[in-house]
This record gives C-alpha cells, sequence and structure tokens, in this order.
C-alpha cells in the first residue's frame, strides 16, 4: 500500500489539497537576466485539488514564479496576474500558501525532479555560438541553486505581482 504525503489549506474558497505527485508539479518557464529585466525567474505550476464545502471536488493548476537577482542572493516570489497559486486569498491564506512552499513544496520529489528534467533538457541543447553557451551556463547554474533553497529562504521572500515583460528561455 502507498501512502501519499498531502497538505491541506483552508480557505474561503474550499479546501486546497496537495498531494506530492510526479504530475502536481510543471515547470512553466525558465528565464535568465537581460539588460531591461536583470532577475532568473522559474515559473511553476502546482496541480492541487479543492474541496468545495464538503460537497464536491475539482482539479486546479495555479502558478507563482520565484525570482533571484543576477548573483542569485535575494529571492522573491512572484504571483502572475492570472492563475496565481495567491489570488482570491486573504493575507493568512497567502502566508500559509508561502508557508506550504517553503516548508513542503520545495523538499518534495516532485519539485526536485521537475528541475533535474529542465537541467537535463537544456543540457541537451545544441549551442553554437559562445552567446549560447552563456546562456546555457547561466540557466543550469540558477537552476542548481534552486535545488538548494530552504524553507527560510522562502518563507523570507517578499510576494509580489509579476512582470510579465521577462523574456522567456525555456519551456516544458
Amino acid at each position: 500500500m502507498n501512502v501519499l504525503d498531502a497538505k491541506v489549506i483552508t480557505t474561503i474558497t474550499g479546501l486546497e489539497i496537495y498531494l506530492e505527485l510526479m504530475e502536481t508539479s510543471q515547470i512553466r518557464k525558465v528565464c535568465i537576466p537581460t539588460i531591461d529585466h536583470p532577475f532568473y525567474e522559474i515559473q511553476f505550476g502546482i496541480k492541487y485539488f479543492l474541496l468545495r464545502n464538503e460537497k464536491y471536488y475539482d482539479s486546479h493548476r495555479s502558478y507563482f514564479s520565484i525570482c533571484m537577482n543576477n548573483d542569485l542572493t535575494r529571492i522573491t516570489l512572484q504571483e502572475p496576474e492570472t492563475e496565481s497559486l495567491f489570488a482570491v486569498k486573504s493575507q493568512n491564506e497567502r502566508q500559509a500558501t508561502q508557508n506550504l512552499l517553503g516548508e513542503w513544496f520545495i523538499k518534495t520529489n516532485a519539485y526536485k525532479e521537475s528541475i533535474k528534467a529542465v537541467i537535463k533538457e537544456v543540457k541537451k541543447e545544441n549551442v553554437y555560438t559562445e552567446e549560447d553557451i552563456q546562456h546555457t551556463v547561466e540557466t543550469v547554474r540558477f537552476l542548481e541553486k534552486l535545488l538548494t533553497l530552504t524553507s527560510s529562504d522562502i518563507q523570507k521572500a517578499p510576494l509580489e505581482k509579476m512582470s510579465n515583460s521577462l523574456q522567456m528561455t525555456t519551456t516544458s
């Protein structure tokens, strides 16, 4: 018998139930710094079940991003304008969601394996120019840094609205 690790957040819309399954973690995009936006960014989609008023449930996938400055020392969580993991939540529910990301999500195999899969994909890309090599090195360095994040890093990170003008470099 397999026992699943699940986490639950009580919200005004119902109970959000998060399971540690590989298909629950998706990387939507990875961005590296540009002249206009000097930040690294990775956007995750997390699938969860929403049990509404204890009567029925449906699954949702919502998104958030982890951003880091150019030297990978400052972390910010960002929420997209649509499909945000933090949307329509009270301040306490938003804090509970951020705690879930720090205490549980970044420690799951789903998180780690999704990042490792992107690292593998990036390393397989054909590189022809010095710029391509630098791009690959920077992307891998950022992804490897994500594997070393701690609960405290995520829980202390400020939460901000996302700017949609960052350059996308990888999609899964």
